[in-house]
């Protein structure tokens, strides 16, 4: 992600590098529609990770108090990445399904409307 500063000659030190990360990566998870998360979650990943154990492990370990979690049916919820619809393959990377460095990963599903219907 490019960043463009409003104060000419502006440099600092990027500290959110992917070598600062130790084999790590940044992504951003957002589930839409769901208030109870004001904004996507910061996860520090392995670009090895298969995409199903993300999934079933790192977002349920942050998206799992909200009460519809367990409701999801994943067969029915939609992807995108980097604002493109995106198809997940459980068993692939991370890394090999082209989700990189600060990357932003957001999901959608459609039969639940958020906590006590307050989904927009």
């Amino acid at each position: 992600m490019s960043l463009k500063t409003l104060k000419p000659g502006y440099s600092g030190e990027v500290k959110d590098r992917l070598e600062n990360f130790n084999g790590n990566q940044l992504l951003y998870v957002g589930w839409d529609h769901h208030l109870m998360f004001c904004a996507p979650f910061t996860l520090a990943v392995s670009p090895d990770m298969p995409f199903g154990q993300l999934r079933d492990q790192v977002m349920a370990s942050v998206f799992s108090p909200h009460p519809e979690w367990t409701q999801i049916n994943w067969d029915s919820a939609g992807w995108l990445l980097n604002g493109k619809a995106f198809v997940p393959q459980l068993d692939a990377s991370l890394q090999a399904q082209g989700i990189d460095h600060k990357s932003l990963l957001r999901f959608q599903t459609p039969e639940l409307t958020g906590f006590m219907s307050a989904a927009v």
